[in-house]
C-alpha cells in the first residue's frame, strides 16, 4: 500500500513540473538604440512603448550609450515614441515616433537613428543624394550658428557684469576673445570700445590712457564698419541706424577725449546724419569738442545745429552764450558781447531757471548789461474785450 501510495505522488509531481505552454505567461522582449541626427547617441532618453491593444505602457530609459532594454513585454501591436528626456514626456514633445511596431515572442530591435530618418524624409522629397548632403550642411551651419550665438551671449553678459563693476580688464579679456570666436560681429566689437573706452578713464598714465582711448576708437570703427556692410542687404530699420548712430557717437567721444578733435566732430556728425531724432544730442557733442579745442565760431554752428535739432535742450543755448560771450569786447570800461549773447543766457534760464548753469549764466547777463528774462520769446497775450 505505501509502495503504491509513493508512486501515486510521484506521478503527480511530474505531472506538476509538466505544465501546458498554455498556461505560462508569454512575453516578448524589445531593445534598441537611439541616436540623434549628428549620429551621437541619445543617453537618459525616455522611450514609451504604447499598446493598442489594451493601452499599457512600458516606459524605458537609454544608458550612457544610448541603449534600451526590457523583458516582460506583452505581445500585441506598439506605438513607440522617443522622448529627449522626462520632462519632454510631460510636454508631449516627442523626437519621433514608429506606429504599429508588432511585439511577439521573439525579440524585437528598434532603432531610433535620426540621421537616418533625416535622409529617409529627405528622399521620400525626392531628394537627390546631393541635395540631403546640402541640407545637412545647411542643418550643421544652422546648429554651429545658434552654438556660436550661445557662447557669444554668454561672454557678452559676463563682460556686461564686469564692466558694471568698473573691472574693465577683465572685460577686455573676455570681449577679446568673443572676437576671436567671432570677429563678423558689430556688437561684439562695439562692447569691446566700451571697455577700452571705460578703462581708459581710470588710467593716471597719459600714455597708457592715450592708448586705450586709441584702441576703443579702432574698435568702434570695426564695429561701424561691419554694421554699415550687413546695412547694405538688410532691409531698413529705424533701430539700426539708431545703433550705427551710438556706435558713431562713442567713436566721437574716444577720438575727442584723444585729443584728435577734427575726426570726432566729423564722427558726430555722421551719427547726426544717420539718425537725425538723435541729432541734437550729437551736434550738442561735437559742440564741446569744438569749445575745448577753442574753435569758438565752428562751437557755435554746431550749438545752433543742435537747437534747430530741439529747440528745448536747454544746455545747447547756454553754451552758445559761453563762446559768444568769449567773443566779447571791452569798450571804454563796458562789456559789449556779440548779437545773440543775452538771448542765448534768457533762454537757458526760461528753460531751466534753476538749472545747474542757473546762477552762472545770471552772472553772465549781469557782465553784459543785460537783464534776466525768463520769459524770452514769449508772447503777450492780447487783451481781453470786455
Amino acid at each position: 500500500m505505501k509502495k503504491h501510495l509513493a508512486l501515486f505522488v510521484f506521478v503527480l509531481l511530474m505531472l506538476g513540473l509538466c505544465v501546458p505552454p498554455g498556461l505560462a505567461q508569454a512575453a516578448g522582449t524589445v531593445k534598441g538604440v537611439c541616436k540623434d541626427a549628428d549620429g551621437k547617441s541619445i543617453t537618459d532618453a525616455v522611450v514609451v512603448w504604447a499598446n493598442q491593444d489594451n493601452g499599457q505602457k512600458y516606459v524605458l530609459k537609454t544608458n550612457k550609450k544610448g541603449e534600451y532594454f526590457s523583458l516582460g513585454i506583452t505581445p500585441g501591436i506598439y506605438n513607440v515614441t522617443l522622448y529627449r528626456n522626462a520632462d519632454d514626456v510631460k510636454a508631449n514633445k516627442e523626437v519621433f515616433h514608429f506606429g504599429k511596431v508588432p511585439v511577439t515572442l521573439d525579440e524585437k530591435t528598434l532603432d531610433f537613428d535620426m540621421q537616418k530618418e533625416a535622409e529617409n524624409t529627405a528622399k521620400g522629397q525626392g531628394m537627390t543624394a546631393e541635395q540631403v548632403k546640402q541640407q545637412q550642411e545647411a542643418q550643421e551651419k544652422v546648429k554651429k550658428e545658434n552654438t556660436t550665438i550661445k557662447t557669444l551671449n554668454e561672454k557678452l553678459v559676463a563682460s556686461n557684469t564686469a564692466m558694471g563693476s568698473g573691472d574693465f580688464d577683465t572685460a577686455i579679456s573676455t570681449l577679446t576673445e568673443a572676437s576671436q570666436i567671432d570677429a563678423t560681429r558689430d556688437i561684439v566689437w562695439a562692447r569691446l570700445a566700451d571697455a577700452y573706452r571705460g578703462s581708459a578713464l581710470k588710467q593716471t598714465d597719459t600714455a597708457e590712457k592715450t592708448k586705450r582711448l586709441q584702441e576703443a576708437a579702432s574698435d568702434y570703427q570695426k564695429a561701424i564698419d561691419i554694421k554699415l556692410k550687413a546695412m547694405e542687404t538688410a532691409p531698413k530699420k529705424p533701430e539700426e541706424n539708431k545703433q550705427l548712430a551710438a556706435y558713431y557717437n562713442n567713436l566721437g567721444e574716444a577720438l575727442g577725449r584723444s585729443g584728435k578733435g577734427e575726426d570726432a566732430v566729423k564722427a558726430y556728425t555722421q551719427a547726426a546724419q544717420v539718425n537725425p531724432e538723435g541729432a541734437a544730442g550729437y551736434y550738442y557733442n561735437a559742440g564741446a569738442v569744438l569749445t575745448n579745442a577753442g574753435k569758438v565760431d565752428d562751437a557755435i554752428a554746431a550749438f545752433d545745429k543742435s537747437i534747430a535739432a530741439d529747440p528745448n535742450k536747454a544746455e545747447a543755448y547756454y553754451q552758445k552764450g559761453v563762446n559768444l560771450i568769449g567773443k566779447a569786447t571791452l569798450q571804454g570800461d563796458k562789456m559789449v558781447a556779440p548779437a545773440g549773447t543775452a538771448e542765448a543766457f534768457q533762454k537757458y534760464l526760461e528753460l531751466q531757471p534753476t538749472g545747474p548753469y542757473a546762477d552762472v549764466a545770471k552772472q553772465m547777463l549781469a557782465s553784459i548789461g543785460a537783464s534776466v528774462e525768463t520769459g524770452f520769446g514769449a508772447k503777450k497775450k492780447p487783451a481781453v474785450k470786455k
